[in-house]
């Protein structure tokens, strides 16, 4: 099976203006599309912009709504996946959600951030209930968490036991946690046998300040691409043969001892 050529779009877009954040994210696919990328990989809250405060709740969409429509179509003229964070309404709740749309347009997998981060967060979100989604692409088994969610080891090692290959992690990650995107997300890749693919906003939005360094993570704990600070579109490779390779002398998850844990639940 051939390497899942993955790109990670590293961009704040326009906060508060859906339809120019989905023209950056038409011309990502584009160029992604032409390095021969078979997945597109959005930041958290992407299609809105992270730091609106009460307009999450003006420009949250069902998720099959208008956008997700847009994307759909972004997705079938670049022929490849795409994945994306937006706000998501059902009835008078909002998530702070993620969306992968398929090269044929078909929604593949759906997931709400389940961990929220800080006060800001919970004040306009309701948290997700379900850990582990996962969708099949390319000869991988892809899941998603968001952001914060990558952050508390029971959540990646939870997918790494049900067979998640590749783990995407839209994420709007900010000063001074850096940290996060430098070591911790690596490790996690390294301890858990699989792909990480962690993708930030970048730049001043509001309050905050996120500081980039997306990067696909491999089970070698080495980034197989890195961005800098900036706005930037970075591209490695998901390679099924390398991840079998290293989970047959990675003894991690053959070592475990479950019995010893329960006092973690």
């Amino acid at each position: 099976m051939p390497p899942l050529r993955t790109a990670l779009l590293q961009s704040s877009g326009r906060p508060g203006a859906v339809e120019d954040n989905l023209a950056v994210l038409d011309d990502a696919a584009g160029r992604a599309a032409a390095a021969g990328a078979g997945l597109l990989v959005c930041p958290e809250m992407f299609l809105t912009g992270y730091a609106i405060g009460a307009d999450v709740h003006r420009l949250a969409e069902p998720a099959d709504g208008p956008s997700a429509q847009a994307v759909a179509a972004i997705s079938v003229r670049h022929g490849l996946a795409v994945l994306y964070g937006y706000p998501e309404r059902e009835g008078d709740a909002v998530y702070n959600a993620a969306q992968l749309i398929g090269p044929d347009g078909d929604t593949l997998l759906g997931y709400r951030k389940t961990h929220l981060f800080g006060g800001f967060e919970r004040e306009w979100f309701t948290p997700g209930e379900q850990t582990v989604v996962q969708a099949e692409l390319g000869g991988l088994r892809l899941g998603i968490l968001i952001c914060y969610d990558v952050e508390f080891p029971e959540n990646v090692r939870a997918h790494a036991l049900a067979g998640t290959d590749l783990l995407l992690v839209p994420t709007a990650q900010m000063h001074p946690f850096q940290f996060v995107a430098e070591s911790l997300v690596p490790v996690r890749a390294f301890e858990n046998q699989l792909y990480i693919a962690y993708v930030n906003r970048t730049g001043q939005e509001g309050e905050f300040e996120f500081v980039g360094l997306s990067c696909l993570a491999g089970p070698d704990g080495a980034a197989r691409a890195r961005a800098g600070r900036g706005e930037e579109l970075v591209i490695g490779d998901a390679d099924p043969a390398f991840l079998q390779d290293s989970r047959s002398q990675n003894p991690y998850l053959r070592d475990r001892r479950p019995g010893l844990y329960s006092s973690l639940a």
